[in-house]
């Protein structure tokens, strides 16, 4: 459940009242700090703030970024000079480059490539669980804190100094080599199973962040289930995570991205706002993020992918009503219903048969594929099966063959089983038949695009026949013998009729 509700004034709270919403202080264990005076609902500011210093990030440290700091440090004013002084600095033993110690140990970075000093801003320790958002407003050209979830008077304000929310040792690790202090925060500090299942879920979030980018548009085009079931299960883990995570309103951003390249502007206006909401209380109304978002709910056609692929084609209005929340998110992420033991299979039901980019990756394991008891070793927790059709073969070293997927995708398929390929007939081997491989993964090699390798010869089955030819055939086994609405279509008259028996022989696939 995503909790994003609030007054949309709080996010502009700070410019409405002179009442201090904090105070710096010091803060045991982590020395000044930033602690709450009030107060702060949900999405608030909390401050708003210009660099009184900057550099580009990009500049080498060097004696000309010396000078360039020294020059900016004797134009304060002395009470910044003083502030600025006092902060902390973890390369004190340089005392030729104090000044850029200062500032490399605390400054924050904004806009392009640019980092700087905020009197304030730069006075907010890390913690893993944060409870406040810090952004650059380009706008406004201002930094900007807002609170992600309501802090209590006397709570310290805390922010997230990586990029990435890492696993507890890579956290630590990093937060060690950049900042030299180790984490103690209420998620560093988890009794030891806790920590473990926290660390699998920020895995699994990273593991599907790259499968959901990965192959770019085209495999946003080729394989668009996948890529939304992969969102849907990310939110499920940022909200196990905890509320109102700030990784939220991206995932939603790459729903409004798969949605509209199929033309489903139903969902896409849905997902558009659940982004700007969340946009809204990490950034304020008046982020960039937000007024982007604004701008696509007025005509959601006008994206730029729009209409890739018209196979979701929905109106902006097309919202189902009198659905429970159980059933309007099934019909939101478009989760499909659990199969009966026998039911025949749709062989274009991506979640079996699934389509090349829909395949899952040897390097980036995710729970919706495998399963595992030690976190090492995985198993197949489901039955998927790649269909595909041999358009060329090779057998000048191993024995090879690519094959291509219904949406014209290929990738080779070699054969690493203990006979080299052996196993199968060479006249059933050939262009046009097609394919069919259980537990299909996509390896990544060094100096070569990805492909399939197949270890048991078990997992391979070769029809003589091509595979537009079979999703025909499975078509008509739908069309003609699966109840819809608790009808069967006549062969005959093509006409749904609750009177027809099922006759004729019939083709079952089990679905897992």
């Amino acid at each position: 459940m995503i909790n994003w509700s609030w007054n949309n004034d709080n996010t502009n709270m700070s410019t409405l009242t002179t009442e201090p919403m904090y105070t710096i202080q010091d803060v045991p264990g982590k020395g000044k700090g930033l602690v709450a005076t009030r107060d702060i609902p949900m999405g608030t500011r909390i401050l708003s703030e210009e660099p009184i210093l900057r550099i580009p990030e990009n500049l080498p440290h060097c004696e000309t970024l010396r000078s360039y700091v020294r020059l900016q440090v004797d134009a304060l004013t002395p009470n910044q000079r003083q502030a600025f002084l006092s902060m902390h600095n973890i390369y004190a033993d340089d005392s030729a480059s104090k000044y850029l110690g200062i500032m490399r140990t605390n400054a924050l970075p904004f806009g392009q490539d640019n980092a700087g000093i905020f009197l304030d801003a730069c006075r907010i320790n890390h913690a893993c669980d944060n409870n406040a958002q810090k952004c650059w407003n380009e706008n406004i050209k201002r930094h900007t804190v807002h609170a992600l979830r309501n802090l209590e008077k006397g709570e310290e304000i805390t922010i997230y100094y990586l990029g990435v929310t890492n696993n507890r040792e890579a956290r630590q690790e990093e937060l060690q080599r950049k900042f030299a202090f180790t984490c103690a925060c209420r998620l560093c500090s988890l009794p030891p199973d806790q920590s473990r299942e926290s660390d699998i879920r920020l895995n699994e979030i990273l593991v599907l962040d790259h499968l959901i980018g990965r192959d770019g548009l085209m495999g946003i085009s080729a394989g668009s289930s996948q890529k939304l079931r992969h969102v849907d299960r990310q939110v499920t883990l940022y909200n196990e995570h905890g509320p109102n995570d700030s990784g939220l309103p991206r995932a939603f951003l790459d729903v409004v991205k798969i949605t509209v390249v199929n033309g489903d502007l139903a969902r896409v206006g849905i997902f558009a706002q659940k982004a700007m909401l969340g946009w809204a209380v990490l950034g304020g109304n008046d982020g960039p993020n937000v007024l982007e978002n604004k701008a696509l709910l007025k005509d959601p056609s006008k994206h730029g992918l729009y209409g890739r692929s018209m196979q979701w084609k929905t109106a902006v209005d097309d919202v189902p009503s009198g659905l429970d929340p159980t059933q309007f998110d099934n019909w939101l992420w478009r989760r499909e219903k659990p199969k009966r033991p026998g039911q025949v299979a749709d062989l274009r039901n991506q979640t079996t048969f699934p389509h090349v980019y829909g395949l899952p990756d040897d390097k980036y394991i995710t729970t919706e594929f495998y399963s595992s008891s030690d976190a090492t070793t995985h198993q197949p927790r489901r039955h998927w099966l790649l269909l595909a059709e041999i358009i060329d073969i090779y057998t000048e070293t191993r024995f090879q063959v690519d094959i291509q997927d219904i949406t014209g995708v290929s990738i080779p398929l070699i054969f690493h089983t203990d006979g080299a390929g052996s196993e199968f007939v060479p006249s059933e081997v050939d262009t046009g038949c097609t394919v069919a491989t259980l537990y299909a993964n996509r390896r990544g090699f060094m100096h070569s695009d990805p492909a399939i390798c197949l270890k048991e010869s078990s997992n391979l089955k070769i029809f003589p026949m091509m595979l537009r030819d079979i999703l025909a055939l499975s078509d008509r086994v739908q069309k003609y013998s699966v109840k819809r609405n608790g009808l069967r279509t006549c062969h005959g008259c093509d006409v749904p009729n609750q009177r027809l028996e099922r006759e004729g022989p019939q083709v079952r696939l089990q679905e897992s």
